[in-house]
């Protein structure tokens, strides 16, 4: 029995292992998006890349095509930043939107679990929406603090 413990132990930790490893060999420099730019990457189109973006951090969901392909349950959320839509686990095209204005304290921690919990965990991030580290003027947000990203500053972008 002992054993066989062992071995399901070793299992878990080599799969999470090379699900780490994948995601942090993803060393190239991150970029920012705008909305126009972020919208071509919404699954349309064969062979490209599926980004979208939750509380201005983009990521690359491509892995989970099935998901987030064209056709499949959660396309709706890509191509865009969809904040307010994960926090409320909403389809409503109102929803799919980064303004969280108006979310309950619920919505805004289950918002900050599922960031952390599953995109963060799972997905390579490629960038940043541009409202994320400009103020409405153009100029940058000096409270922009950038994801886990050491290749990232941002002056590599002006």
């Amino acid at each position: 029995m002992f054993y066989a413990c062992i071995v399901v132990l070793y299992g878990l930790l080599s799969i999470c292992s090379t699900n780490e490893s994948k995601i942090k060999r993803e060393s190239k420099p991150v970029r920012l998006f705008t909305e126009e730019e972020l919208q071509r990457y919404d699954g349309s189109e064969e062979g490209q890349p599926i980004y979208m973006a939750i509380k201005g951090v983009v990521f690359d969901v491509t892995t989970g095509k099935e998901f987030y392909g064209k056709g499949a349950s959660y396309n709706a959320l890509v191509g865009k930043d969809s904040t307010r839509a994960v926090a409320k686990m909403s389809f409503d095209p109102a929803d799919l939107t980064y303004d969280t204005t108006g979310l309950t304290e619920s919505q805004l921690q289950s918002l900050e679990q599922i960031f952390k919990g599953t995109y963060k965990a799972k997905y390579p991030i490629v960038g940043y929406t541009s409202r994320r580290v400009l103020n409405e003027d153009g100029s940058p947000n000096i409270d922009f603090k950038p994801e886990d990203q050491p290749n990232f500053t941002i002056k590599d972008e002006f």
